[in-house]
């Protein structure tokens, strides 16, 4: 055999026997931490058993003890566990073995803490495979249970080995990451029981707010973006409503009527239910003038409610958030929402918009080292109350294959059953805290939670009734796959502050931030609501000018009306006095023939006037009507 060859043998025989050492190790002590607790409650026989249960441990350096984190090669030999005595928590020492063995990786890892079997076991590490946590999660439990930090100590961990986190702070103490924790005499001696190395750090943080409200780079969307079924859910349209709103999206993109903020889309509706649209309205074939109405209603009481500032320009770009900072950490992306918590289904369906987004504009990677971006989907419960069926398969679908793309989905809620099934199914780990179970319902769940992990050695039913704050029940999914043994464990301490940061901090880094520039101020483009505005306006101008048009032919008809009726009547006072003239004329027996000729210019009247005949006529009856005459 070459030299090299006996190098690598040499090798790979140091690795065995050193994975051999961790092995028993493990196994030695986990069966110490058993002995010590049963020797305190048994006295002098128990110290007994301890000693005993020292001579097991193997003969290593004290004080430089082979890692129990030192890869397990698949050809090297496993021994048999040793026994040990009965130990004071739920699990014998094999079980403990065997859980020590589960949670131990050859690849990077989170540490999500130590098992707990009565007393911590710091030797029994429990910890997540990096490459898993594109896998996605479950973090559940009873409300102050410890979830918040479980979720910052994941997210500290993620960030140090260069993955970016996004979060939302719903009560706005996850703040803290941002700046390093304080030690305490109580936060050492957990963590040292623990088997942590527990010192202060800050992460690499950048403060995000719904729509402006609140501290941080403003987080807005467009209408158009945010899409129709999005839309319908924080409306709480039912299914037809819902398909109702696509046709208007549809009509929208097919006139080019850019759907930016909430008054582009009342504008849509407004112009479809007004005389001028009603045609187009027709033309869309599902929609119903009465459908419309209750939309554009909703609507209303929506963006009234003071949802408006969350639609608009610029629309977020979430490749911001998949950034790491100069020093290769990753950098944590806070969204802070405690300006909209009377608003959850609109929180929650904005989250949900996010993560659609990622999975649009993010590229296949396959199954990486790590992740690209690990998306912390806090109460998640409020996502899936009264979904639609079509809301909740583009959820189903957008967290089957987004691990595609390299993004862990963490959904942080309080019970399991918050979550449809086909999503449970696609959960890889999962950290269940305390539940409770003061009412039926409340053991219902708890039954039915129990119900969805592996066979263990524990009452699971009893077991997550009673774990502490900060204590949870651990599965993940191991490198191979395969779910790792149920563990009680110990949840190791956050290394940032576990209270809110100053607002003066969290002021000075949105002020230093260099996207404040890019999405601080809002913009208003022309959209559909001036595009409608115009059409409309254009047609109430034409309408006008028809109108006064309308009015002007009216006006000419009746003045031609009149004219004709004074031609008319002065037609028939020329005849009347044609007449008169006529009767006169026979009445005196005259002509005007030769006076006519004479004096063309005169008139009939002044012709007979004027004739001799009248004046002797003109003159009896003067004198005879007043007796008198004048005499020539």
């Amino acid at each position: 055999m070459s030299a090299p060859d006996d190098a690598e043998l040499a090798r790979l025989q140091a690795e065995a026997e050193a994975a051999e050492a961790a092995l028993a190790l493990a196994q030695a002590k986990a069966a110490l931490a058993a002995a010590k607790a049963a020797a305190a409650r048994a006295g002098a026989q128990g110290a007994e058993e301890t000693t005993d249960a020292e001579d097991v441990a193997p003969a290593s350096d004290p004080q430089n003890p082979p890692s129990p984190q030192e890869p397990t090669p698949a050809h090297a030999p496993v021994p048999t566990p040793t026994p040990a005595p009965a130990a004071p928590g739920p699990l014998d020492a094999d079980e403990v073995a065997r859980i020590t063995t589960g949670y131990s990786f050859e690849a990077a890892t989170l540490d999500l803490g130590a098992l707990l079997n009565g007393e911590p076991v710091p030797a029994a590490q429990v910890r997540i495979p990096l490459a898993m946590m594109n896998r996605h999660g479950l973090v559940a439990g009873a409300t102050g249970t410890g979830k918040t930090r479980t979720l910052q100590g994941l997210a500290e961990q993620l960030a140090a080995k260069g993955v970016p986190v996004f979060a939302a702070d719903i009560k706005g103490d996850l703040s803290g990451v941002a700046t390093p924790g304080v030690a305490s005499d109580k936060l050492t001696a957990r963590t040292a029981a623990i088997g942590q190395d527990w010192h202060p750090e800050a992460s690499a943080v950048e403060f995000f707010a719904l729509g402006g409200i609140g501290r941080g780079v403003p987080v807005r969307a467009t209408v158009s973006g945010f899409g129709p079924l999005l839309l319908s859910k924080v409306l709480g349209l039912n299914e037809t409503q819902e398909s109702s709103l696509g046709l208007v999206f549809h009509y929208a993109d097919a006139q080019g009527l850019a759907l930016v903020d909430l008054s582009d889309l009342r504008a849509v509706l407004t112009y479809l239910t007004s005389d001028e649209g009603k045609p187009e309205l027709k033309s869309l074939g599902g929609l119903s003038p009465a459908t419309a109405g209750v939309i554009l209603r909703e609507l209303i009481t929506f963006a009234d409610g003071g949802a408006d500032v969350f639609f608009g320009e610029p629309e977020f770009d979430v490749a911001d958030f998949v950034r790491t900072a100069a020093d290769g950490r990753g950098i944590v992306s806070l969204l802070e929402v405690p300006g909209v918590a009377d608003k959850p289904a609109l929180f929650s369906t904005f989250l949900m918009y996010l993560l659609a987004e990622l999975f649009e504009l993010l590229p296949e990677v396959g199954d990486a080292d790590k992740p690209k971006l690990v998306f912390f989907f806090d109460e998640a419960h409020l996502l899936f109350r009264d979904a639609s069926k079509d809301f909740l398969a583009q959820i189903v679908q957008t967290v089957r294959l987004i691990r595609s793309k390299g993004v862990g989905v963490f959904f942080v809620t309080q019970t399991p059953k918050d979550l449809p099934g086909d999503v449970l199914a696609q959960l890889g780990s999962r950290v269940q805290h305390a539940l409770r179970a003061f009412t039926p319902d409340d053991a219902k769940a708890l039954r039915a939670t129990v119900g969805t992990y592996p066979k263990s050695g524990y009452d699971l039913e009893r077991t997550l009734q009673e774990l502490g704050t900060g204590e949870a029940i651990v599965t993940v999914m191991s490198e191979k796959g395969a779910p790792t043994p149920v563990a009680w464990t110990r949840l190791r301490a956050p290394q940032g502050l576990m209270s809110p940061t100053p607002d003066a901090e969290i002021d000075s880094a949105v002020a230093a931030s260099p996207l404040l520039a890019r999405y601080g101020t809002p913009i208003d483009r022309e959209s559909a609501r001036e595009i409608l505005t115009a059409k409309m306006n254009a047609a109430a101008d034409a309408e006008a000018a028809a109108l006064a048009e309308k009015q002007r032919l009216e006006a000419e008809k009746e003045l031609a009306k009149q004219q004709a009726a004074i031609a008319k009547a002065d037609a028939a006072a020329e005849k009347e006095r044609q007449r008169e003239f006529d009767r006169l004329m026979k009445a005196t027996g005259g002509s005007t023939r030769t006076r006519t000729t004479r004096k063309a210019d005169a008139s009939p009247i002044d012709q007979i006037l004027n004739s001799k005949s009248t004046q002797t006529i003109l003159n009896s009856v003067i004198r005879g009507m007043f007796g008198t005459g004048r005499r020539r």
